[in-house]
């Protein structure tokens, strides 16, 4: 597609924020107005038009994507969200350690006993820790603990954390990377502590390695994201 706009500009609308095209306010893919909490997510939204070429390139559409999920398919039905991203609570990565005795377990402790401990703290709860890999369910007090803090989440932060704990495959994690003073390369390798432990004992592919920049490019995206959305 052609470039078919001059100015790109941003305007204070009934409910929010809007980018505007030559005047004109901009849809999400689903023909909603593309209409944000805050400036600043309007802001980065016109900027990824501003930055485009003579051609339009959708793979420069970062922030639209995970915006027009947050309002076509979130927004609509937030309990879905909500019941999407329980289960990652349920079987938390940062539940699940190697046996006491395996060096793994040392490092899983050193990293993941904070992050699971703090959340523990805010959240008033209790989380199962699980040598092995077997499941264990999580209390019902935690999880419905869990599933009031999400419902206090507005969509843009629900379709943040459905991003961020799809990635890390952890909703702790998630949790965690929306706090205003989260740093996403601690998390990240959090996330991946298990992967970087193969990597230390057998070496690195290029190709995971490749997959693993992406990832880590995505979930840097849906941090910023839920932070432009609650200021």
């Amino acid at each position: 597609m052609k470039r078919f706009y001059r100015e790109v500009t941003v305007a204070h609308v009934e409910g929010g924020w809007r980018a505007l095209l030559n005047g004109r306010g901009i849809k999400t893919a689903g023909g909603r107005a593309q209409v944000v909490p805050t400036s600043a997510l309007a802001e980065a939204l016109a900027a990824e038009w501003t930055a485009q070429g003579e051609t339009i390139d959708a793979a420069l559409f970062r922030y639209r994507d995970l915006v027009d999920f947050a309002i076509d398919a979130v927004a609509p039905t937030p309990e879905q969200a909500i019941a999407d991203l329980l289960p990652y609570a349920e079987t938390d990565t940062l539940c699940y350690r190697a046996d006491p005795e395996e060096a793994l377990y040392k490092r899983q402790l050193a990293v993941w006993e904070p992050l699971l401990a703090g959340a523990e703290a805010r959240l008033g709860v209790t989380f199962a820790r699980v040598s092995g890999v077997v499941h264990r369910p999580q209390p019902e007090r935690t999880l419905a603990t869990v599933r009031r803090e999400l419902e206090t989440q507005d969509p843009f932060t629900l379709a943040a954390l459905r991003m961020l704990a799809s990635l890390a495959a952890s909703l702790v994690i998630a949790l965690e990377a929306i706090r205003p003073d989260a740093e996403a390369d601690a998390l990240w390798c959090a996330a991946n502590l298990e992967e970087d432990w193969q990597v230390e004992l057998w070496g690195e592919d290029a190709e995971a390695a490749d997959r693993r920049a992406r990832r880590f490019e995505a979930f840097r995206l849906a941090m910023s994201m839920a932070r432009l959305a609650r200021g």
